[in-house]
């Protein structure tokens, strides 16, 4: 049997994945980067984008808003601020929250309420990038 890595994805609310996988692809600050068995140890923080996992011919992306991954002997640990399974989202269901999100910023009154709308966006379109790629 090949060498396998040992995955943890790991949200506030709860883990998500425990397990042996063959790689992961992740979306770091600096630009993705993959890990394998006998990676060299490495820390970065992640931008919002899929985290793709690789296993026996099988891959499952799950978007992850942001966070930290880090790279040890004993695998990958990913801690993740939010993070959703892209197979169980609707693309029309998003494309129209986006939608909704771009007015909300159109029509903010005030600084603060259009900094929360455009956050709100920021994250919508992120997801958006991630269901199209």
């Amino acid at each position: 049997m090949a060498d396998k890595l040992h995955f943890d994805l790991v949200s506030p609310e709860k883990r998500l994945f425990a397990g042996e996988v063959d790689m992961v692809v992740v979306p770091g600050e600096e630009g993705d980067f993959g890990v394998l068995p006998d990676h060299a140890p490495v820390m970065s923080a992640i931008r919002p984008g899929a985290i793709t996992v690789h296993n026996e011919g099988e891959t499952t992306r799950t978007f992850i808003l942001g966070g930290f991954a880090e790279v040890t002997p004993a695998g990958l640990t990913v801690l993740a601020a939010e993070a959703i399974d892209l197979a169980t989202l609707d693309a029309e269901a998003v494309a129209t929250d986006v939608a909704n999100a771009r007015e909300d910023v159109a029509d903010a009154k005030d600084d603060a309420t259009r900094a929360a709308a455009q956050a709100k966006l920021d994250r919508l379109e992120a997801l958006q990038a991630a269901l199209v790629n």
